[in-house]
């Protein structure tokens, strides 16, 4: 068996197909092979009238995808090789599929579930949390920026909450899923085997009756009056300004998060939140966040910010740019600009937004 068998398990029971990612040591975090597996798996089960419904769970009881190998992309920035551009390309392919796939795909978004997890299961369209779920999408602190489809998420969620959670990499449980629309059902953790094996013989709406429950209350809805407030503004200064003036201690404890972030990565970010809503489909987003993606290969940040959170863990990321003051206009347009290796492809041509 390869590694790309052994790490993404294929199996079908009954009407439904099942995609295991089988990487528990590293949380199930993605690897290139992994992506084309189940990129095969999809195509195969797209196609089999035996299939009427498609699972995606992690092995391991602790969550469902930490997220990409950014070990090799610290590896790959290092090198200065093409090795991660070439896997966002066929990562963020993926989620295009995944959100456009013509049968019922159903994510078990149960424990940690943080960046290249949120791709693979956020834009399906029946995603089930538990009470154990941990949602994240933490890049700023490692000097990237949220991707695979992340900045069109979640500026769907109301208000500012998708702002605070894009800067900040705040972790949500399942009632704040919900609420955010990175989630669509609550099953009981102790209810998931009953429902997937339900599903081997009922119509996937048919067994979310059964088992779908009320979730935990969640955090965020009694903080949007100061997200919202603090948020709304129109730079990450700005923002941060509201956040210390604002008088609450959440207020000032999300200021205090952002200090440590990259100031690259945060204007980087606010601006990709903001111009996503303008682009349209996801596909055009996605082609965004690639050209993000390949500049942040390029940058200081990237690999000073997994070196510091990964490789040495000392905590201490030595940012450059170090303050927001000094990252201009001209650096953040930078990481809009096409990539030297192509553009994406999904969108039949990048759409150009306005600053």
């Amino acid at each position: 068996m390869s590694a790309a068998e052994d790490h993404v398990l294929l199996r079908t029971e009954g009407r439904a197909a099942h995609l295991t990612l089988n990487r528990p040591q590293a949380l199930n975090a993605l690897t290139h092979a992994m992506v084309d597996r189940i990129d095969q798996a999809l195509t195969a089960w797209e196609n089999d009238p035996a299939v009427h419904t498609v699972i995606i769970q992690g092995a391991g009881g602790r969550g469902l995808c930490a997220g990409g190998d950014i070990r090799s992309i610290y590896e790959d920035a290092r090198a200065g090789t093409a090795v991660s551009a070439a896997f966002w390309r066929d990562e963020y392919r993926l989620n295009a599929r995944i959100a456009r796939f013509p049968k019922p795909y159903v994510a078990v978004m149960d424990g940690i579930v943080m960046g290249g997890g949120v791709g693979i299961s956020a834009h399906g369209d029946i995603r089930v949390v538990t009470e154990r779920s941990r949602i994240a999408m933490p890049e700023t602190g490692i000097g990237f920026t949220p991707d695979v489809g992340g900045t069109y998420l979640l500026p769907l969620a109301p208000g500012e909450l998708g702002t605070h959670l894009a800067l900040t990499g705040a972790r949500i449980g399942a009632g704040d899923a919900l609420l955010c629309g990175l989630a669509d059902h609550f099953i009981s953790s102790t209810d998931l085997p009953d429902f997937l094996t339900a599903l081997a013989t009922r119509p996937v709406w048919d067994a979310l009756k059964q088992y779908v429950g009320r979730a935990p209350a969640g955090e965020l809805a009694a903080h949007r009056g100061w997200i919202d407030a603090c948020y709304g503004a129109d730079t990450v200064e700005e923002i941060l300004a509201r956040l210390r003036g604002h008088g609450s201690l959440a207020a000032a404890d999300a200021a205090d998060t952002l200090a440590a972030k990259s100031p690259t990565a945060l204007k980087v970010t606010l601006a990709a939140l903001r111009r996503a809503p303008r682009l349209g489909p996801l596909e055009r987003v996605l082609e965004q966040e690639y050209r993000i993606s390949c500049a942040a290969l390029t940058s200081h940040d990237l690999p000073e910010g997994i070196r510091a959170q990964v490789i040495d863990k000392d905590r201490s990321p030595r940012w450059s740019p170090a303050t927001l003051a000094e990252v201009d206009e001209a650096a953040v347009r930078r990481y809009f600009t096409p990539p030297p290796g192509g553009e994406l492809g999904l969108a039949a041509a990048p759409q150009e937004v306005a600053w």
